[in-house]
């Protein structure tokens, strides 16, 4: 476990390396004894850290400082500003703040900073929209609890290896581009009948989308994943493939196969290797592991099908040219035995044959 660790984190080690370089007197990655073995705690302490660090100018005494809760909030414009990502810490008095990250943000930028960025719509987790690194995990800031111990700071980050558009905003467009291409919603070959107004589900197919459809495309697994961090220009990546799954096993769809030949080559499915903190960092709970593991059985099963049917169509077509519809499929009739021993004999041997009788 230590060495399949090792070789994941390995990625997010060379990234704060990089960083050290650009802060002032912090001692670089590369002079640390290479004899202890980086752990996550490590690393999320060194996130905490970071000496680049200074308080924001709100005229309070030490005294009143240790009375409040501390919040170090990444803070960074590439478009504006030359000033390399840094931390910036604000304090606050939790008897005037709500109980959630996202009310301590609100509070922070209408009362002390204008200047800080984040997204946030509904409160409520359900929108996917405020997503960030709280405390070394990624989260929702509205259903996140701040920690009620004003001796423990807590740092909030954007999404890790996201390109930061400013502070605790990242890009998300190419995130958005792969759901798109997964065609999210229910495609139909049949027309709808007469009068018919719904798609109605058994009970038990309503059942296999449960777990599925919560998903509030926050990216926090797929900023999670280390093969998204490596192809995130191939791979989809568990957010995207999980939302793939949950069309593919709909009963009302009928592009299943369709679907599953677009998932198919060009590491778009086939970077997963079933580590698994996506799941871990779902903040809504769910398992996209699972399902990328169910999706890549389903893909397997169409691929064998797929292969079978196409070799019965070339045995059938090397006895006849007689074009049969099986099944959707286009299939070729086999002559009888007869038909093939006519086939062989001379056209004068017929025609006495036919004498004689």
């Amino acid at each position: 476990m230590i060495t399949l660790a090792g070789k994941f984190l390995r990625p997010l080690v060379m990234h704060m390396c990089a960083v050290s370089r650009m802060l002032p007197n912090r001692r670089p990655f590369s002079e640390v004894e290479k004899s202890v073995a980086p752990k996550l705690s490590d690393v999320v302490d060194t996130l905490k850290g970071i000496n680049y660090r200074y308080d924001s100018p709100q005229g309070l005494s030490e005294a009143q400082k240790k009375t409040m809760k501390r919040f170090d909030i990444f803070r960074y414009d590439p478009s504006s500003s030359d000033e390399p990502p840094h931390f910036v810490s604000y304090y606050l008095d939790l008897d005037k703040c709500g109980p959630m990250f996202l009310d301590a943000l609100i509070k922070i930028k209408d009362e002390i900073d204008p200047t800080l960025s984040f997204r946030r719509s509904c409160r409520e987790g359900i929108c996917g929209s405020c997503s960030m690194n709280i405390d070394g995990r990624h989260n929702l800031a509205c259903i996140a609890p701040i920690p009620k111990n004003n001796k423990e700071r807590s740092f909030v980050a954007p999404l890790t290896f996201m390109n930061v558009l400013k502070d605790l905003v990242v890009d998300m467009t190419n995130f958005y581009n792969q759901y798109k291409l997964i065609n999210p919603y229910l495609k139909r070959k049949t027309p709808k009948k007469p009068g018919e107004k719904e798609l109605c589900q058994s009970i038990e197919d309503r059942a296999k989308i449960d777990g599925l459809y919560e998903c509030v495309l926050c990216g926090s697994c797929s900023s999670s994943c280390p093969s998204y961090w490596w192809h995130s220009n191939e791979y989809l990546g568990p957010a995207i493939l999980q939302q793939a799954y949950r069309w593919v096993i709909d009963s009302r769809d009928e592009y299943t196969g369709e679907r599953l030949e677009a998932l198919g080559g060009d590491m778009k499915l086939d970077e997963c290797f079933q580590v698994g903190v996506c799941s871990l960092a779902c903040p809504k709970g769910l398992n996209p592991r699972k399902a990328i593991q169910e999706l890549k059985e389903k893909y397997k099963e169409y691929e064998e099908k797929k292969k079978k049917e196409s070799t019965n169509i070339e045995i059938c077509s090397m006895h006849s040219n007689t074009p049969i519809l099986h099944g959707g499929c286009l299939l070729y009739t086999s002559p009888s035995p007869r038909d093939r021993q006519k086939s062989r004999m001379p056209s004068s041997a017929c025609k006495k044959k036919k004498k004689k009788k």
